[in-house]
């Protein structure tokens, strides 16, 4: 059964329920998602993204290893080696 129902106007605009704006915790300014899911769509309230969902998305598989600042010169010394190279 539906939790609510709402009303398309001619512009395309629609009115969030009471109920589904509490339960959403939605309120004036708030912007919605809207995702498909196979033959469904699901209207979601747009989520913030916090610094820890960023370093997973930039670092899938756990912290990058740290390194020492002589082993960084050491391969930017390679590195120079290598691009200045006689061939």
């Amino acid at each position: 059964m539906a939790l609510a129902n709402s009303k398309l106007t001619a512009q395309g605009q629609i009115s969030v329920p009471l109920e589904v704006r509490r339960r959403l915790g939605i309120g004036p300014g708030s912007v919605l998602e809207w995702d498909e899911y196979g033959e469904h769509i699901v209207v979601r309230r747009a989520g913030r993204y916090t610094s820890e969902d960023l370093h997973k998305a930039v670092f899938p598989d756990g912290p990058p290893r740290q390194r020492t600042v002589a082993g960084m010169k050491m391969g930017i010394r390679r590195r120079m080696r290598k691009r200045h190279a006689r061939r």
